[in-house]
């Protein structure tokens, strides 16, 4: 039912800058919402209207959607009829006066530094998976980048000698530095494990899975889980929490909120300012 979709996608993509990550999303979002439209039996977009759209996020709430995903989808929705309103495909914008739910900001979860050393040290076997998982995780902490950042490393974008990765989006380009532990558990890798895991195949990717294709997302949480349990690290971990950790450990040595902004790759001061609030919030609370 949703007309217009490609159109929409090549727009956000090549006219707005959208990152990859948001063309996915919200090409998930519309086609969701399209299923529904179709169940009520709305076929044509002109027939959507501001009660349509808040009758599908009531069914949302429902379905037990937290407010952040409801207003992702909003958002999503939002953007498209905006969109079609201006290419004068619908003569008014329905999500023009819709608001998002109040998403209540949760603190980051950050493990503490005896945490961090347990969980990079977790993976101690002498196999070409532990061994590839102990340089994935060390090389995530240390530079602070994305989980999507790290599997969509290539081989080309490391630089042992100086000590640095190249990371890559569809609207800029961010050298990050990384240490001498996280440089010799890379290293490692690439002498004793990748060629085992290849089988005889070759890969442009830096990290690859037990078959030879590039990690996953989903991939690499299982793996973060998994260490995190075998260590008896409690916290609900997910790989977003060693970049957490990272920024909240080196703001805690002393590193100005610039620099640390500047190594997330952040485009936006608040972003970063989250950090800062919880080592304060930490402190106050043990006065």
């Amino acid at each position: 039912m949703i007309t217009g979709l490609d159109g929409f996608m090549e727009y956000l993509e090549h006219t707005k800058g959208a990152s990859r990550n948001t063309v996915v999303s919200y090409r998930r979002d519309l086609t969701q919402f399209s299923e529904y439209l179709e169940g009520q039996g709305i076929q044509d977009i002109a027939r959507v209207t501001s009660i349509s759209l808040n009758a599908y996020l009531l069914h949302l709430e429902r379905q037990g959607r937290s407010a952040a995903t409801v207003s992702r989808v909003l958002a999503s929705i939002k953007a498209y009829f905006h969109y079609q309103f201006r290419e004068g495909r619908v003569s008014e914008d329905p999500a023009e006066l819709l608001k998002a739910p109040r998403v209540q900001k949760k603190p980051p979860a950050i493990l503490s530094v005896e945490e961090i050393g347990r969980l990079l040290e977790a993976p101690s076997k002498d196999t070409a998976k532990e061994i590839r998982d102990k340089a994935m995780l060390k090389l995530l902490y240390a530079t602070g980048i994305r989980v999507s950042e790290l599997i969509c490393l290539k081989v080309s974008d490391l630089n042992l000698a100086v000590g640095f990765i190249t990371c890559r989006d569809d609207r800029r380009e961010r050298t990050v530095p990384f240490g001498r532990e996280a440089g010799r558990a890379v290293e490692n890798y690439l002498k004793e494990a990748r060629e085992q895991l290849l089988k005889g195949e070759t890969s442009p990717w830096l990290f690859i899975n037990c078959r030879g294709k590039q990690m996953s997302r989903q991939g690499f949480w299982k793996i973060i889980k998994q260490y995190a349990a075998r260590v008896g690290i409690r916290t609900d971990i997910t790989p977003h929490c060693l970049r957490h950790s990272f920024a909240a450990h080196l703001l805690a040595k002393g590193a100005s909120l610039q620099a640390v902004q500047q190594r997330l790759g952040h485009v936006a001061p608040a972003n970063t300012q989250m950090y800062q609030d919880y080592l304060v919030s930490g402190v106050e609370a043990g006065r």
